[in-house]
């Protein structure tokens, strides 16, 4: 049996870790990784147009599966472009393996031919970072860095350069038993006992939850039946919580809808249930706070805590749950619901009233055609901007779609390549990428990626020829838009010039049809839906204070946005409300 290279050795530690496929573009020092995919069947080489896309698709894989993902690039220009996906993949913990593969080693510090210093340039996006140069440090320095990214969750760059790459593997290397998933975090007993009579002592208890309850919601709502408590989400807690929620008051922050707010400000405990919610001046700061996380530094990050419990949300509530005392006083957790439901009928009007025959189109009439007709295990990729906003009131959650955006990081651009990362994972399911104009003409030389492989994605493309948030953003500073907007194809031609199914939309009447069409598609499909550029939102609760840094949905124009099926959800809990 011939020796191996380090390169080989490299490839086969991945597939030992359970990584399927490297996302990347080929090229010079790159080159013995790529071939040594090649050689073995157990991986495949993605070819993408951009290395952004390599990342975004590997942290969307990460996200989707909960295994580690894998991407590359070439010295210098080449994982550079890797930055800004890998930022994103590490910000919404997804584990994923960079290789930077790096300039010939005795080149180093000489000024070389596209000569950069990856372990300076991916320090603040990775848990690990280290490089490969010599190759006795093989495979002990790759272990080590699947283990970072798998066991703390997000990115561990490995660099090599090309010449370590392709020299011979060290004899008698120790290979070990590789991390492949997380443990469950407990909290000690003192912790547990402290939150049960922070519990039993007040009268009115809220629950904000993030992405951290994921696989919870089981435990999530027999602790809020026990208390009678509100539960309210952030936009990254969406997907693991709304669906099948009796005491669903809706989301704060810049997006949010309903009473969360409300619930979350007029209680006397807040819960804070794995999120690292970052607006903090929507949050209380004259109640007791509670914060429950998995990662002790997202503790108390936000505001002020009265306790911070470190603990996997799920383990925790199993613990806590049984311990505290049953609340028979429901009379806050339905207020808070009447409240919901009173402030979901109010601006659900705003989009109903002739939306069928509105031109340009509504994109939140859209958004809740795309909801009604897409698969219930859909998976859906936002782009930033106002797609997150029409994600964030229209999509309904039911425990098995998945909604998957740049949340934590706010890159445009991402949800064309992470919707080639979803799709790779399973062909048969169905993957939306919801589609802002701006972003998806940042990263279109992608979209050729989904003809190259027949991936079955679909494209809805809200096309308002303009870049909407940061309109929005000039609007709430009191300036004048300037350098928003875009002068675009018709991107339905566009798709079909690549030999992709493509259709465009200018009248609301033609939008059920082409989405059944574009869906009925065996390949990748694009639906071009020229929008009204003019539609815009606004959160339930505002201050100057947080108007700053960030765009707030705001405009003269419509003061609220619908909110799709979710009055519906608001309805029906309603009418579970005691009536005296």
């Amino acid at each position: 049996m011939a020796k191996q290279n380090v390169s080989e050795q490299f490839v086969d530690i991945l597939v030992r870790a359970g990584v399927r496929r490297m996302y990347g573009v080929v090229g010079d020092s790159l080159n013995p990784v790529v071939d040594a995919i090649r050689r073995n069947r157990a991986i495949d080489w993605i070819q993408v147009r951009h290395e952004e896309t390599a990342a975004f698709a590997a942290g969307a894989e990460a996200q989707v599966t909960g295994a580690l993902a894998a991407c590359a690039g070439s010295c210098g220009p080449g994982n550079l472009h890797l930055i800004n996906g890998l930022y994103d993949a590490h910000r919404s913990m997804a584990p994923v393996l960079a290789l930077a593969s790096h300039i010939p080693s005795s080149e180093i510090g000489l000024g070389y031919f596209q000569e950069t210093h990856p372990e300076l340039l991916f320090q603040e996006c990775s848990h690990y970072n280290e490089m490969i140069s010599n190759p006795q440090q093989m495979p002990r320095l790759l272990q080590t860095a699947i283990q970072h990214a798998i066991g703390r969750g997000g990115v561990s760059v490995v660099t090599m350069p090309g010449d370590i790459a392709s020299q011979p593997a060290p004899e008698k290397s120790i290979e070990h038993a590789l991390v492949t998933s997380r443990p469950t975090v407990r909290p000690g007993d003192e912790e547990i006992d402290k939150l049960r009579r922070m519990v039993d002592e007040a009268k009115r208890v809220t629950l904000f939850c993030g992405s951290g309850t994921a696989g919870a919601h089981a435990e999530v709502m027999e602790f809020a039946e026990r208390v009678k408590s509100p539960v309210g989400h952030a936009l990254r807690g969406k997907e693991w919580i709304q669906y099948d929620n009796p005491y669903d008051v809706g989301m704060s922050g810049l997006l949010g809808y309903g009473a969360a707010y409300e619930a979350t400000n007029e209680c006397d405990l807040l819960i804070l249930l794995g999120t690292d919610f970052p607006y903090n001046a929507f949050l209380p700061t004259d109640v007791k706070i509670v914060q429950v996380d998995v990662r002790p530094e997202h503790l108390g990050r936000r505001s002020k805590l009265d306790l911070a419990v470190w603990g996997d949300v799920r383990e925790t509530l199993r613990c806590l749950t049984p311990q505290v005392k049953e609340k028979t006083d429901r009379k806050f957790l339905d207020r808070m619901l009447k409240k919901h439901a009173e402030a979901l009928e109010g601006v659900v009007k705003a989009y109903t009233r002739k939306v069928e025959k509105h031109i340009p189109i509504h994109p939140e009439y859209v958004a809740s055609v795309l909801d009604e007709l897409a698969d219930d295990d859909a998976v859906f990729t936002v782009d930033t901007g106002m797609c997150n906003v029409w994600a964030a009131r229209y999509l309904t959650p039911n425990g098995k779609r998945r909604v998957i955006g740049s949340f934590s990081h706010g890159s445009m651009a991402n949800a064309l390549p992470q919707a080639i990362g979803a799709q790779f994972t399973d062909r048969n399911r169905q993957v939306v990428s919801m589609s802002g104009d701006g972003g998806f003409t940042m990263l279109m030389g992608d979209f050729l990626t989904l003809v190259q492989y027949d991936l079955p994605v679909k494209v809805v493309l809200f096309n308002n020829s303009s870049l909407g948030m940061v309109e929005l953003e000039m609007l709430v500073a009191g300036l004048p838009s300037f350098g928003t907007t875009n002068k675009n194809p018709d991107f339905a031609a566009v798709a079909r010039a690549c030999g992709a199914y493509g259709v465009r939309v200018e009248k609301p009447k033609q939008l059920e049809g082409a989405l059944k069409e574009a869906f009925k598609h065996k390949g990748p499909a694009l639906v071009d839906v020229v929008t009204d550029p003019n539609a815009l939102s606004i959160p339930p609760k505002i201050s100057a204070e947080m108007v700053t840094g960030f765009a707030l949905s705001a405009s003269k124009i419509v003061l609220d946005g619908g909110v799709g099926r979710m009055v519906q959800m608001a309805r029906s809990n309603l009418r579970n409300v005691p009536r005296p």
